[in-house]
């Protein structure tokens, strides 16, 4: 069971690296289909599994320059206080977190089908959805805070949802810039909200290490990959990790 915790950990790596896109929307249904976890637990301790993965591919995309921090730290503003506010809600309140996760999983899912469509055909599109440049920072952090709900409740949106945002946000960000950047905001939204399921005890400290043991060689990896692909290509691959996502979401 540890073996198939790590060679999990090693292919979902690689594609958080390569990609940016399949961490909470590849790991956690993995944990509860296939290894039968607790979904609380298996939110929970993906969380944490996130922060930790994804500090090596922030690294590598820092030191290359495809991280435009000031971006990060407007989608932070947003994200943090909502995962700080999303932690006390699930902790004081009686809240139906499996129900609430897959209402979210659900509805991500369609968007995400959608928005993988969209993505392919994103220049053309870029001419009729765009964002006053004045207003682009106060949309960053709507979008941050969005984010911050939606990982906190269910661990699914910090990839797929924040990078098909930014393309649209930030049109002239490239391909590993948008990955890059959105790698570096995951970091400190995973680890608040991970550490806030942790101090709730639903998370699996054993499998987290088990889950490491594959996932840190595989995001590195994946981040030196990405970083060498063509942006044409990297575009088409996040557009049909996308689809791929938004099926298994809502199917």
């Amino acid at each position: 069971m540890d073996f198939g915790y790590a060679l999990s950990g090693l292919l979902i790596g690689s594609i958080v690296g390569m990609t940016g896109v399949g961490g909470g929307s590849l790991m956690t249904p993995l944990l509860v289909i296939v290894f039968g976890i607790p979904p609380a637990v298996a939110v929970g301790t993906d969380l944490l599994y996130a922060a930790i993965t994804k500090v090596g591919g922030a690294w590598v995309h820092g030191a290359s320059g495809h991280v435009d921090w000031k971006v990060v730290r407007l989608l932070a503003s947003g994200s943090i206080p909502a995962a700080v506010l999303s932690i006390f809600v699930l902790k004081h309140l009686s809240v139906d977190r499996h129900a609430l996760a897959s209402v979210v999983s659900t509805t991500l899912g369609i968007a995400l089908m959608l928005t993988s469509i969209s993505l392919v055909f994103r220049g053309g599109i870029g001419k009729f959805v765009r964002i006053a440049e004045d207003r682009v920072g106060i949309a960053t952090v709507i979008l941050g805070t969005v984010l911050g709900f939606l990982v906190t409740f269910s661990s699914v949106g910090a990839g797929a949802l924040g990078t098909v945002a930014l393309f649209y946000l930030y049109p002239r960000l490239s391909a590993t810039g948008v990955v890059g950047t959105d790698i570096a905001h995951a970091v400190p939204l995973t680890a608040i909200a991970g550490l806030g399921y942790a101090a709730m005890g639903e998370v699996d400290f054993h499998l987290l290490g088990s889950l490491l043991l594959g996932s840190l060689p595989g995001i590195y990896i994946g981040s030196h990959i990405g970083s060498k692909i063509p942006e044409r290509m990297l575009r088409g691959a996040l557009a049909s990790m996308l689809i791929l996502i938004g099926g298994k979401l809502v199917f």
